[in-house]
């Protein structure tokens, strides 16, 4: 069942144009999608690790994640009990995790992403705050084999880049458009990108096999995505 998602309007974070004005004047006949996005994904990880050092040189290391928690519950609200899947943030990510545990802490079973192969949708495992983790692929921290398997009905999905169409540059694996792609044939699944709000673009590149988000919530508001 689809999750109750009433997400809030706001005003939309501001989009960064000459940072990425070189990459899409790279888009052209003559220069592959791919080429391009590779391009681009370099120019995104600069602004996204720039804009968590300014919040934290500005307002401490915590301000980021509990701002982002608060607009996420001013704006989303998931079915009862719904299942959700975030992540442990890496690379500069905005810090999730406190979001995370106010999921919990209102009974929502927390899954977190784990690569079972190489082209393949991503499967996510049960965690909690008590609980110890692994290490998994490229050291990214995953809960050990054992937790039991969550199926959720919203997913908090990182991000380098986001636009006003919903349109998400990730990280080239493709696998959180596959793991969507899945999900979405399976039933109704919200897809709530989380982000620094400089991380919002004029326009993503995308092709056939990217997913779009439902919502993107930043550390200054929500925005929800219309249908195409």
């Amino acid at each position: 069942m689809r999750p109750t998602a009433d997400v809030a309007p706001s005003t939309p974070p501001s989009i960064h144009r000459p940072l990425f004005s070189k990459v899409y004047a790279m888009a052209s006949p003559d220069v592959a999608l791919e080429e391009a996005k590779k391009s681009a994904r370099g120019l995104a990880l600069a602004r996204r690790a720039e804009a968590g050092a300014d919040l934290t040189a500005r307002f401490g290391p915590d301000h980021a994640g509990a701002e982002l928690a608060r607009r996420f519950f001013a704006a989303v609200t998931p079915r009862p009990g719904a299942p959700v899947s975030a992540y442990w943030p890496v690379r500069g990510e905005i810090d999730v995790r406190p979001l995370m545990r106010a999921l919990i802490e209102r009974g929502h079973p927390c899954g977190l992403p784990v690569i079972l192969a190489k082209h393949t949708p991503l499967v996510f495992k049960r965690w909690d705050p008590d609980l110890p983790l692994a290490k998994g692929q490229w050291g990214i921290s995953v809960p050990p084999p054992e937790s039991e398997e969550v199926v959720p009905e919203l997913v908090l999905v990182p991000l380098l880049a986001f636009d006003a169409a919903g349109h998400r540059l990730g990280y080239g694996g493709g696998y959180y458009d596959r793991t969507l792609s899945l999900l979405r044939s399976r039933g109704d699944v919200f897809a709530v990108g989380v982000a620094y709000a400089a991380q919002q673009i004029a326009r993503v590149l995308i092709d056939d096999t990217d997913q779009r988000l439902d919502a993107v919530v930043t550390e200054q508001g929500a925005i929800r995505f219309n249908p195409v």
